[in-house]
C-alpha cells in the first residue's frame, strides 16, 4: 500500500507538470526513478493484449505490469482533471514563480540524466549536442493554427504523447506549436468527451510505438539515447526560462485565453517592459530549492536502495 501510494504520488505530479507547456511528464518520470520500468510497462502492452485475448489474464497482467501502469495512470488522469484549473491559474498569477521551480527541476535533471552516461566520448557529445538542437528548433519554431477537426487532434494526440515520452520536450509544448493547446485544454477543463476522445485515442497510438522505440534504444544504445536526452533537457530550459514577454495570445472557444508566442527577457528587462516585479530573489531561492529537493529525494531512494541490499546479520 506504501509503495503504491508513492507510485500514485509521482503519477499526480506527472499529471501536474504534463499541463504545464515547456515541462515535460517523462522528465518527472526520469527524477522519481520510475522512466524505465515506465517505457518497458508501455511497449509490453501489445504482447499483453495477445495473451489476454488467449485467456491468459494473469499472465497478461504481470506481462505489462498492469498494476504498476493502473495506479500511475489513475494518477496522471486525478492530476489532470483536478490540477489543471491550479496551475492555469498559477501560470497567469505567479508565472516567474512557478517557472523558477521548473527551472531548477529541469538543471538538476540535466546532471541526473547525464550521470547516467558511463563514459562521455565524442559519439555521446555529438548526440548530446542534437539533443539540444533539436530542442532549440522545436522551442524556437514559429507556432502553426491547425485546424482542430478529428484527423488533426487524434495526429496531434499522437505526436504529444511521443514528445512527452521524452524528457526536455512537452507534449503540452508541442500542443502549443499546432496551435492546439486551448482547444485540448479546454476540453479537459470543461470536460468535452467528443474532442477527448478522438485525442486520446491518438494518444494511445502514439504511445504504444513511440515507447517500443525508446526501449529498445535504451536496450542497445543506452549511452548515446541517455545523452541525447540529456542534450534535449539543456535545450529545454530556453523554454521554462521564467522571464517572458507574451507577443501574442490564442483564445478557444470557451473564450479562454493562452500565450501562443512568448520571449525570454532578463530579469531587470522584465520590469522594463512589464512593468512586473522580477521577483530575482525569490526566483533563485525556489529554483535552488527544487534542485536540492531532487538531490535530497535522489539521496533517499539510493540510501534506501543500499540498506534493502545489505545482508541481514
Amino acid at each position: 500500500m506504501k509503495h503504491n501510494l508513492m507510485l500514485y504520488c509521482k503519477g499526480l505530479a506527472m499529471g501536474a507538470v504534463d499541463v504545464v507547456p515547456g515541462f515535460s511528464g517523462g522528465t518527472v518520470a526520469l527524477i522519481t526513478g520510475i522512466y524505465h520500468r515506465l517505457l518497458a510497462a508501455f511497449s509490453a502492452i501489445p504482447n499483453a493484449l495477445l495473451l489476454f485475448f488467449r485467456g491468459r489474464i494473469v499472465e497478461s497482467w504481470q506481462r505489462c505490469d498492469a498494476t504498476f501502469l493502473l495506479v500511475l495512470v489513475l494518477g496522471i488522469l486525478t492530476s489532470i482533471f483536478t490540477l489543471a484549473k491550479v496551475i492555469s491559474h498559477l501560470m497567469v498569477a505567479h508565472p516567474v514563480l512557478l517557472w523558477s521551480f521548473f527551472f531548477g527541476l529541469v538543471v538538476v535533471s540535466v546532471y541526473l540524466v547525464g550521470r547516467e552516461v558511463a563514459v562521455w566520448s565524442a559519439d555521446r557529445v555529438v548526440a548530446a549536442v542534437l539533443g539540444l538542437v533539436l530542442a532549440l528548433f522545436i522551442t524556437l519554431a514559429a507556432p502553426l493554427q491547425l485546424a482542430a477537426d478529428p484527423l488533426i487532434l487524434f495526429i496531434a494526440g499522437a505526436i504529444a504523447i511521443s514528445a512527452m515520452l521524452l524528457p526536455g520536450i512537452s507534449g503540452s509544448f508541442i500542443l502549443v506549436l499546432l496551435g492546439l493547446y486551448p482547444v485540448v485544454l479546454g476540453a479537459v477543463k470543461n470536460f468535452d468527451l467528443p474532442v477527448l476522445a478522438v485525442f486520446s485515442a491518438g494518444c494511445l497510438l502514439g504511445l504504444l510505438a513511440f515507447s517500443r522505440l525508446l526501449t529498445w534504444l535504451l536496450a542497445r544504445l543506452r549511452d548515446l539515447t541517455m545523452a541525447f536526452l540529456a542534450g534535449l533537457m539543456l535545450g529545454s530550459l530556453v523554454k521554462v526560462w521564467p522571464w517572458k514577454q507574451t507577443l501574442t495570445w490564442q483564445t478557444n472557444r470557451h473564450g479562454e485565453s493562452y500565450p501562443l508566442l512568448q520571449e525570454n527577457l532578463l530579469p531587470h528587462r522584465f520590469f522594463e517592459i512589464t512593468g512586473e516585479a522580477h521577483q530575482l530573489g525569490l526566483a533563485i531561492f525556489l529554483a535552488v530549492s527544487a534542485i536540492g529537493l531532487v538531490l535530497l529525494l535522489e539521496w533517499m531512494a539510493r540510501r534506501r536502495a543500499t540498506l534493502v541490499e545489505q545482508p541481514v546479520s
